[in-house]
């Protein structure tokens, strides 16, 4: 069941084939999912769908943009090309960028929409193709649905005359210009020089190189910062098991001054930190430090919005601040879509780092989370870790969390263990009773003790994920290994 190696079934994959997308867009294996005839027919059907449901008595304007994946920059130019042959404006950025500074470029300059090159967090084999609604996020469900459409109906028609070229532009200097009126960065930069905090980031290969130096106009250390479209052979995901490199430098750097490393993801949409004494901090201990901080000293106040995978801490810190909690699907397009419905929200988050504000985009963005959470540690003067064990005494709330990927092999495998889910759901995990369960996105088995076991598949890759929040670590990773393998032993 668990394995890296390409099997036939991945690669033999027609050229008219149906291009599926994802909780956030579509991506596929490169030269078998993911070719360039594939990537121009979703791009052609996308910029129609995106003129259809935003352009009205717009310029037809199209952002595009890309990551440092292998031929990204190669995959946005012709889909320029392409785009500008079909009557559309377009935009092509000029440099490998955050996902959310083409999210930005898109609102800022009044575009219809934009198509993102990148794959985000998936392993080097991946691309895919996001793609951005006029408001600055990811597109709905419908608008994917109608994408997809689109492409079964065959090639849409040209909206205008043929454009003689694109417009190259950088979209670094607005973006950074929009993340610094939310955030001050002289307190953050004062706090580093004068040696009150040791601030490094790892960029893990990805586009948030140099983001953060930018942002703050200070020299900043980077981990990982040259190009690699093979991310060492791993996958540009903010998790331990791809850190444990950094963790470790870290540890042995050693460090007076008390050091936060900020780790990004590839498209840099997604952050996770680590201590100066390598112990790894996800969102599911950001977000509460994100929620209290803001609650106290930002002007901004409304709903919290969480994915069914976040720590029960998030809900504790919002109670505690008298703000009403939203639960979610997992993906943040579903947060997006509560951004978007008008109603006051603070943060919106999900557990794989995922942050996005109801002030900023309808959008993650961890650059901006970064910012925000810096300046929660300079103005409280405690480190990420003191900041999480107070709010757990505050609230009175202590639990651990992790996760685990195991990889399917076939479509088989996924049915089999879908069927025994739905026909025979858990009625007790180990020694726990399983209080109640719930299908907002998956399974979620919630236990009698306060803790649950979440189950579901990925949606953009072929993933059984397992979740699981307990009383100790060594009780989540009990559950955790329970539930792995009863997996495997369905699966078979």
């Amino acid at each position: 069941m668990v394995g890296s190696v390409l099997r036939l079934d991945q690669v033999l994959i027609p050229e008219d084939a149906p291009i599926r997308f994802g909780t956030d867009g579509w991506r596929g294996i490169i030269g078998a999912e993911f070719t360039f005839n594939r990537l121009l027919r979703a791009a052609k059907a996308a910029a129609a769908v995106l003129y259809q449901t935003y352009g009205d008595g717009r310029t037809p304007r199209i952002i595009v943009g890309y990551d440092r994946r292998f031929l990204a920059e190669h995959c946005a130019a012709v889909v320029a090309e392409l785009l500008v042959s079909q009557g559309y404006e377009v935009w092509l950025s000029s440099c490998a960028a955050p996902t959310p500074a083409f999210s930005w470029a898109v609102k800022a300059e009044q575009a219809i929409g934009g198509l993102v090159i990148t794959a985000s967090h998936n392993p080097g084999l991946y691309a895919g193709l996001k793609v951005k609604g006029a408001f600055g996020g990811s597109v709905s469900t419908p608008v994917t649905q109608a994408i997809e459409a689109q492409l079964a109906q065959g090639e849409p028609p040209p909206v205008g005359e043929a454009k003689t070229d694109y417009q190259v532009f950088d979209p670094w200097p607005s973006y950074c210009a929009a993340l610094r009126t939310h955030v001050d960065p002289s307190p953050i930069r004062a706090a580093i020089a004068g040696g009150k905090l040791h601030v490094c980031t790892d960029v893990m290969h990805g586009v948030a190189a140099g983001g953060l130096e930018r942002l703050l106009a200070w020299p900043i250390e980077e981990f990982r910062r040259e190009r690699d479209p093979l991310f060492g052979g791993g996958a540009p995901e903010p998790i331990g098991r791809y850190l444990a490199a950094t963790q470790e430098q870290l540890r042995q750097q050693g460090s007076a001054t008390p050091t936060v490393c900020l780790v990004f993801d590839g498209d840099a949409d997604r952050l996770a930190v680590i201590d100066g004494e390598g112990v790894l901090y996800t969102a599911q201990e950001m977000i509460p430090i994100l929620i209290d901080h803001l609650a106290q000293h930002s002007p901004y106040r409304g709903a919290v919005i969480k994915s069914i995978s976040c720590s029960d801490l998030v809900a504790r810190v919002a109670a505690h601040h008298g703000l009403a909690v939203i639960e979610t699907p997992i993906g943040f397009k579903y947060i997006g879509d509560r951004l978007l419905a008008g109603e006051a929200v603070l943060l919106g988050g999900e557990e794989s780092g995922g942050i996005g504000y109801g002030h900023h985009l309808p959008e993650r963005d961890a650059l901006l989370s970064a910012l925000y959470l810096l300046q929660a540690l300079v103005t409280s003067g405690l480190s990420v870790g003191e900041y999480y064990q107070q709010l757990q005494v505050t609230t009175n709330f202590y639990s651990a969390y992790d996760r685990v990927d195991l990889t399917l092999t076939s479509v088989a495998q996924r049915q089999k263990l879908e069927a025994l889910l739905g026909e025979h759901p858990f009625t007790q995990i180990l020694d726990s009773p399983v209080s109640h369960w719930d299908t907002i996105d998956g399974y979620k088995f919630h236990l009698a003790d306060g803790g649950w076991l979440l189950i579901r598949f990925s949606g953009t890759e072929p993933l059984l994920r397992l979740y699981c929040q307990g009383k100790t670590p060594e009780q989540v990773q009990r559950i955790l290994q329970w539930a792995s393998q009863w997996a495997v032993a369905v699966a078979g």
